[in-house]
C-alpha cells in the first residue's frame, strides 16, 4: 500500500523535472510576451532590433541634425516619427534621403536596426 503513493510521487517528479528544464538541462530562458514593444525585446527575435546598436547608430550618423535625444535641431524632429512612418519608409527615408537630407548616410544593417529603432518612437 505504502508504494503506491511513492510511485505516484516519483512519476509527478520526473514530469515536474521534464517541464523546468530544456533539452541541455539548462533552465528555461524567459521570453518576453508578444505584445511586448520590440524595443525591450532581445535583438534577433522577429521585428526586434538591438536598441543600443541603434541608438550608437544614430548618434554617430544622425544626431548632428536630428538632435541627440531626437528633438530636431536642423533636421525635424523624430521623437514620434514611428506615428507618421512604417519601419520600411524609414529605411526607404535613409536609403533615398527625404528633402535636405542625402541618402546613403547609414547603410545595411545599421540602416534597417536604426529604421526598427525609429518605427517604435511613436
Amino acid at each position: 500500500m505504502k508504494r503506491f503513493p511513492l510511485t505516484v510521487m516519483a512519476i509527478a517528479l520526473v514530469f515536474f523535472a521534464s517541464g523546468c528544464l530544456n533539452a541541455d538541462g539548462d533552465e528555461p530562458q524567459a521570453q518576453p510576451p508578444a505584445n511586448q514593444p520590440a524595443a525591450e525585446q532581445p535583438a534577433g527575435q522577429t521585428g526586434a532590433y538591438d536598441a543600443t546598436a541603434a541608438e550608437t547608430a544614430f548618434k554617430n550618423n544622425c544626431a548632428a541634425c536630428h538632435g541627440q535625444n531626437l528633438e530636431g535641431i536642423a533636421g525635424p524632429n523624430l521623437q514620434k516619427v514611428g506615428g507618421k512612418y512604417s519601419k520600411e519608409q524609414i529605411e526607404q527615408i535613409l536609403a533615398n534621403g527625404k528633402g535636405a537630407m542625402p541618402g546613403g548616410l547609414v547603410k545595411g544593417s545599421d540602416a534597417k536596426n536604426i529604421a526598427a529603432w525609429l518605427a517604435d518612437k511613436k
